[in-house]
């Protein structure tokens, strides 16, 4: 069983030629809107690579709640750990200029409802692996990780978006996801050493016992564990929308670790769904399943 603990956004997407600029007004190309926030993206991740999935977050009582819910529910993920909140639901405000890079504005809203007691009914049991991400209250995702822990789960934390005050949290995590300019905002607040950022993973890998993975893009994904230091590629595409790469990696590597796969070979093929997730524009909508996957390792 894979359970996700976080967020669940309707994305508002604007197609840009450009980045505005500060005070900068500029037409768009084109408007959408599309089911997103990290847990859920990552929910339905895991759920399309073959996982049993639950969630667990919240959603206002609005129109935008229905459509925020629609993939989780196409993909069969289970939601009776999804609540209705007097707070809207979450928004992510996305901007995607014409080489798929974006900026992204979020609006929590019933997002930062999602607190401790919600932990009453998620039953953590031994071997579950639990997903986290930073788009809920601090304070949630700590206690998550204590009951995971005492459970005797696994956890893996997603440090987006980084938030300097989320410091403490890396060593409770069994696996940290982050990508590189996240990882090296925390090396001072976590008082890591070496020359370089593989140095300072291996750093935090010894000095913690748990397993840091750092993301790179085109440039695939580094990791650094008690066992020793890994590195797998990044498909070659051209980008359309990188909106949810970075959640499609991690709902894939939950569901490589939930059924047992080595870690190598857990982070190839979760790092392979990232860069599919590239070539569509959109968070959910991107996200391929397994086969795709599947296909495209092959004929690497």
């Amino acid at each position: 069983m894979i359970t996700v603990v976080g967020s669940i956004n309707l994305d508002l997407i604007a197609a840009v030629e450009r980045l505005p600029a500060p005070g900068e007004t500029l037409r768009s190309g084109g408007f959408s809107t599309a089911p997103g926030g990290k847990g859920a993206n990552q929910a339905l991740a895991a759920a399309r690579a073959g996982g049993e999935v639950r969630m667990i977050g919240a959603v206002g009582r609005d129109g935008f709640a229905t459509e925020a819910l629609a993939c989780l529910k196409e993909g069969k993920v289970q939601l009776s750990g999804v609540r209705e909140a007097a707070a809207a639901t979450g928004i992510a405000l996305i901007f995607v200029d014409g080489k798929g890079e974006n900026v992204i504005v979020i609006a929590p809203g019933a997002n930062d409802t999602v607190l401790s007691g919600d932990l009453a009914r998620a039953n953590f049991r031994k071997g579950e692996i639990v997903l986290l991400q930073h788009e809920i209250p601090l304070d949630t995702v700590e206690a998550t990780l204590s009951a995971v822990r005492q459970a005797g789960g696994v956890s893996v934390l997603n440090t987006a978006p980084f938030r300097a005050e989320a410091a403490k949290l890396l060593a409770m995590a069994d696996f940290v996801v982050a990508n590189e300019t996240e990882f090296d905002l925390y090396v001072d607040a976590l008082k890591l050493e070496g020359a370089d950022r593989k140095a300072r993973m291996a750093d935090f890998s010894r000095k913690t016992g748990r397993t840091v993975i750092v993301t790179l893009g085109a440039e695939g994904v580094i990791a650094a564990s008690p066992e020793g230091d890994l590195a797998v590629p990044a498909l070659k595409i051209t980008p359309v929308d990188t909106v949810g790469a970075g959640d499609t990696f991690c709902g894939y590597l939950g569901a490589g670790l939930d059924v047992g796969l080595p870690l190598e070979e857990t982070l190839r093929r979760a790092a392979a769904a990232g860069s599919l997730a590239c070539l569509k524009p959109g968070a959910q909508p991107a996200i391929p399943h397994a086969k795709e996957v599947d296909e495209a390792l092959a004929s690497r």
